[in-house]
């Protein structure tokens, strides 16, 4: 039997985030998901058996985009860890920047090297906080991102106190994120810039320009 993964979607969009932001790129949705954020925009992919879609076949769906960008997200893709590590690493042999999307929750050591992990650290408004693997945080380069999605001044406090405890400074890059529909993102700008801090303020581009859709972008 080939090797396959449980899919909830493949397409070709704008990275809407990361500071791949703007790029044409390749998206393949993994189903199923550990955690159940409060604010989580992708519910459809939370859990279900998805289609099972065989490695050498999404690689040609990717292929088939014209893109060099691809990102694998879910849900949470490392819930299927052999399979995403399969194919994270077929997709840079044929030349990819291939960036992961995960919540930090599963061990990131078998991750091929060259893929660039985009860890997401749970606030409390989440309602999922507390979940990350330390030894991830060890595990990242300067390659790699740590996202911060923020809902309020508590979240935003709680995410400086993580910062400075676990010294992340010349490590990852940092993004903090507003919650949409939370947080306004000027409001959070206007924090980052009166705290002194050196993060980048990501907005989801992705519902700027298609506010309408859900699926797809």
């Amino acid at each position: 039997m080939k090797p396959a993964l449980a899919i909830s979607e493949i397409f070709k969009s704008i990275e809407g985030e990361t500071s791949y932001a703007g790029l044409p790129c390749s998206f393949v949705r993994t189903v199923g998901c550990n955690l159940r954020c409060s604010y989580c925009d992708t519910q459809y992919a939370q859990s279900g058996e998805g289609i099972r879609i065989s490695l050498e076949e999404i690689c040609e769906e990717v292929e088939s985009h014209g893109t060099r960008l691809v990102c694998i997200t879910g849900g949470e893709p490392l819930m299927q860890t052999e399979g995403v590590v399969a194919l994270a690493a077929r997709l840079l042999e044929s030349g990819h920047t291939v960036l992961l999307e995960t919540n930090g929750t599963f061990d990131l050591a078998l991750v091929p090297e060259g893929v660039v992990r985009i860890m997401d650290v749970k606030c409390p408004g989440s309602g999922e906080s507390g979940k990350t693997l330390p030894g991830n945080l060890e595990r990242l380069t300067p390659r790699d991102e740590v996202k911060f999605v923020i809902s309020d001044r508590a979240d935003f406090d709680w995410a400086v106190a993580f910062l400075g405890e676990h010294e992340l400074a010349g490590g990852p890059q940092v993004l903090f994120a507003p919650a949409y529909g939370r947080l306004a993102p000027r409001e959070l700008a206007e924090w980052i810039l009166e705290a002194g801090l050196e993060v980048r303020l990501q907005l989801q581009l992705h519902k700027l320009i298609w506010p309408e859709r859900t699926r797809g972008v």
